[in-house]
């Protein structure tokens, strides 16, 4: 799995002019689910993404965790995170998860996160959505199941 993270003041989502989702300061999360993707690989990224240390403390030193603020997390799942552009000009999307897995694991992806009671939302798995942001910073990390040691 792969996760882009993004410190955001405030995030939301719209699927057919509907506000789906909406969030204060936290993180927006972009999440692409590999087709070898498990269980395990939600896990850790969940246990790192909760303990991130990327909120400013009184000093205004990156030392707290989205815990520690008790911020709120939107996920948005974003198959193109997986796009393979080696080869010409048209990226493959043919490592993506294909619904039939993805969606279960998108699932407990976001009920893994419900339980450290902060505040979650999502948008809507393969849905056209528009995504609003005001990145805070800018701080964004990008995280990998697949790099973890």
């Amino acid at each position: 799995m792969k996760v882009v993270v993004q410190r955001v003041s405030e995030a939301s989502v719209v699927v057919e002019k509907k506000l789906i989702g909406k969030i204060d300061s936290g993180f927006l999360l972009l999440i692409g689910i590999h087709e070898d993707d498990i269980e395990a690989d939600a896990d850790w990224l969940i246990n790192k993404i909760i303990n991130l240390r990327i909120f400013g403390d009184e000093n205004g030193k990156m030392n707290l965790s989205i815990l520690d603020i008790q911020g709120e997390i939107l996920c948005i799942s974003q198959f193109t995170l997986l796009a393979d552009y080696k080869k010409g000009n048209r990226p493959s999307f043919t490592k993506a998860a294909k619904p039939e897995s993805a969606i279960p694991l998108f699932d407990y992806f976001k009920k893994k996160l419900e339980q450290s009671s902060l505040k979650i939302e999502s948008g809507i798995f393969g849905a056209d959505m528009k995504v609003s942001l005001i990145n805070d910073g800018p701080v964004t990390i990008v995280l990998d199941s697949k790099t973890k040691i």
